[in-house]
């Protein structure tokens, strides 16, 4: 393989020469530079060149600037030799670039344009529905509909569903926008018998009562009939006695049209969407407006995209996640657990899972001291004041919990731990000359979330942010910037990720603090990027309305991108704290405050390291490194011996047997443990250890002080490489 490297590096680069990346080009976020000319199709395996005997199978044509999702990958001949697994290398996965809904106005147009003929489809086939909401999401769209309680559908209609779309999509009806009074809107919507458009259009105008009203048609409107009686109570919920279209008069073309209250946008056509490039995939249920006291709608999922192949590379996306979700393999691996009976979204991390969390723990805190953080603890409730203070109560109070009566005081559980930092901070006295002061915490907060918004790891009510604030002088924000961003890297890069997007979010039309300081910040954040070298994207007036921030984005084995790593600054909590230093001439003035996070929380980054890694941690994180197999009870003795040696050497082993010994490599492998060491007479008589990687890689017999050395280094580089 080694040989053949240079003739499959010049093979991939001529295959790379339309995009100019080159084979290697997807490598770190400072290389990554899209060209504008980009057009032709490039495959990059993790980084590194396709292993023989792989073919792509790309599904479309490359396209700048959007997140990689897997495409196909043809299986070896049966003469080929097995692709090795390992736990930091996904062989089996080659990138193909699908655009999310924010990423592709074309995209999003089709995706809320499925929305809408998805709802024209249900009210043409079942009588009775109400439409209420239809948004795009970030790879398709939903629709929530009030069934029937006496006609509930089930997962077999959405193929009688489909169909129905796939008519309306190939009668190539326009889509016509209509701006139209309040009035006006209100007498269509109670003449359609639509209570729950009725509620929208009162909170349209509740927000801005001159905002201008816009229907959208599918379809020629039809000449309009006279006005119909109320169908409905203004209640949501009632029984509708007609669909939303304005008349049962026939549109120019023949068909019945239909209109939903909308502010686009949408494709110009139906026909503009090719109907094998959609699917419809799950039903649920969800309230109205996300409240649990509200009706209990039907919700619709789809997906669409422009090729039928972009559709089929999604749907292999879809299947390789599910492979990978963390909460199937989280149980199976026994890492973690929700316990519904002791409450839901609180977290109990197994031995397994807690043994992971000690080791991205006690690097975490290794890094931040070795630069020059210093680590605080903080409570994990404090008065009501303290929140009222940072204003918490004021914007966030919806994802707090109740507060509770403690001695005839008032306390509550921390959402965020910004306002004990700044207490640390207000208990001592500073001066220009101490600044930066640099405070880090694995702080443990408690935000609200509804039941039915909570998903694995990934959104809970408890969780652990690697929360650190910096107080620094307005002068250093650009040193100290350039520090996270180097911290980010490093940390991110140890866990195997080296592929970012990078947004830079500016000053919005709403904020807090004075002109020059919010020039200088942004200046200074884009400088620091600048000295990094990364490439970013600007997201004009999305800062917070205390300050401009940086958000960082990772990329994972198969493509997903997920948040992680955030950098705001903060003008305004140092105003409300009223906190100060001392400058050179004995003045106070106000530090800035940059809060920054780098995992985002442990539990989410945790979810997403057992997704990345399908379960198979590198090495050094895996919580059993070794398993010592043995062949029978005679050589038990020498294998707990070795397992002690690895011990003491900060390895961690375990000796396993009574059992036969093809079942015992069956069960290290489900157990994705790294390094499997079978123990039989010849190994013990020779000092040797029969090695085999998971994945089924077999090493042979080696010594045993070879063993230990490899894994040792391995630990110590944090590798995933025995």
């Amino acid at each position: 393989r080694n040989k053949m490297r240079p003739i499959l590096q010049k093979r991939a680069n001529a295959a790379c020469a339309s995009c100019k990346r080159g084979a290697l080009g997807w490598l770190r976020a400072s290389q990554f530079a899209p060209t504008p000319t980009t057009s032709g199709p490039c495959i990059v395996l993790n980084g590194n060149l396709p292993p023989l005997g792989i073919t792509a199978r790309l599904q479309s044509s490359w396209s700048r600037s959007s997140p990689l999702l897997a495409a196909t990958v043809e299986a070896p001949a049966a003469s080929e030799a097995p692709l090795e697994q390992t736990s930091d290398t996904i062989k089996q996965s080659v990138f193909m670039e699908l655009k999310t809904s924010d990423e592709s106005e074309q995209l999003l147009r089709i995706r809320h344009s499925c929305a809408h003929i998805m709802a024209m489809a249900v009210q043409r086939l079942y009588k009775g529905v109400q439409v209420t909401i239809g948004p795009w999401t970030e790879r398709g769209f939903f629709y929530d509909f009030q069934w029937p309680a006496d006609s509930p559908i089930n997962e077999k209609d959405l193929k009688k569903i489909k169909k129905e779309m796939a008519k309306i999509i190939k009668a190539d009806l326009p889509f016509v926008r209509e701006e139209v009074t309040p009035a006006e809107a209100e007498a269509r919507i109670r003449a359609a018998g639509e209570p729950y458009k009725l509620e929208i259009l009162q909170s349209i105008l509740q927000r801005n009562a001159s905002a201008s009203i816009t229907i959208y048609h599918i379809g020629e409107p039809a000449a309009p009939a006279a006005p119909a009686a109320p169908a409905f109570v203004d209640a949501p919920g009632a029984a509708a006695a007609a669909s939303a279209a304005p008349s049962k008069a026939l549109a120019p073309s023949g068909v019945k049209p239909w209109w939903d209250l909308c502010a686009g946008p949408h494709v110009a056509r139906t026909g503009d969407i090719n109907p094998d490039a959609v699917e419809l995939e799950s039903i649920a249920g969800a309230y109205w407006r996300g409240d649990e006291k509200n009706a209990m709608l039907t919700r619709i999922y789809g997906t669409a995209w422009e090729t039928p192949e972009q559709l089929k590379a999604y749907e292999q996306l879809k299947e390789e996640a599910a492979k990978r979700d963390h909460r199937k393999l989280g149980a199976e691996l026994s890492l973690f657990s929700i316990q519904e009976n002791s409450g839901g979204g609180l977290v109990y991390w197994h031995p397994n899972g807690a043994m992971v969390r000690h080791l991205i723990e006690t690097f975490w805190k290794e890094l931040h001291l070795s630069r020059g953080y210093q680590l605080v603890y903080s409570p994990h409730i404090a008065k009501a004041d303290l929140w009222k203070t940072s204003g918490h109560l004021d914007f966030y109070r919806e994802n707090m919990y109740e507060q509770m009566k403690v001695e005839d005081e008032t306390y509550q559980l921390r959402p965020m731990n910004c306002p004990f930092h700044i207490s640390v901070y207000k208990d001592g006295y500073y001066s220009y000359r101490d600044l930066p002061l640099r405070l880090a915490e694995l702080g443990t907060v408690y935000r609200y979330e509804r039941s039915g918004t909570m998903h694995g790891l990934f959104r809970v009510r408890g969780f652990t942010q690697d929360d650190a604030h910096i107080f620094c002088l307005p002068n250093q924000i650009t040193s100290e910037i350039k520090g996270v961003l180097d911290l980010v890297e490093e940390t991110l890069g140890t866990f195997g990720f080296h592929d970012y997007e990078v947004n830079l979010s500016t000053r919005p039309e709403k904020s807090v603090g004075e002109d020059d300081i919010w020039a200088m910040a942004e200046a200074a954040l884009v400088e620091a990027l600048g000295v990094k070298g990364w490439r970013y994207q600007v997201d004009a007036g999305g800062g917070a309305f205390y300050g401009p921030k940086i958000d960082i984005k990772i990329r994972d084995a198969i493509g997903r991108k997920w948040q992680c790593s955030t950098i705001q600054l903060d003008f305004n909590l140092p105003e409300r704290f009223d906190m100060h230093y001392m400058d050179s001439s004995a003045s106070k003035q106000r530090p800035i405050m940059i809060h920054r996070a780098i995992f985002g929380s442990l539990e989410r980054f945790f979810g997403i390291l057992i997704e990345n890694y399908m379960g198979a941690f590198p090495l050094w994180l895996a919580p059993v490194q070794v398993r010592l197999l043995t062949v029978n009870d005679m050589v038990a003795e020498y294998a707990r011996d070795i397992a002690a040696q690895m011990k003491r050497a900060g390895i961690r082993a375990e000796v396993l047997g009574e059992a036969s010994i093809g079942k015992l490599i069956r069960n290290a492998e489900k157990a994705k443990t790294p390094v499997i060491c079978v123990v039989g007479a010849k190994e013990a008589e020779n000092n040797t250890l029969s090695v085999r990687l998971y994945g089924g890689k077999e090493l042979g017999a080696l010594p045993t002080q070879e063993v230990v050395g490899r894994i040792v280094m391995a630990i110590s580089t944090k590798s995933g490489k025995f």
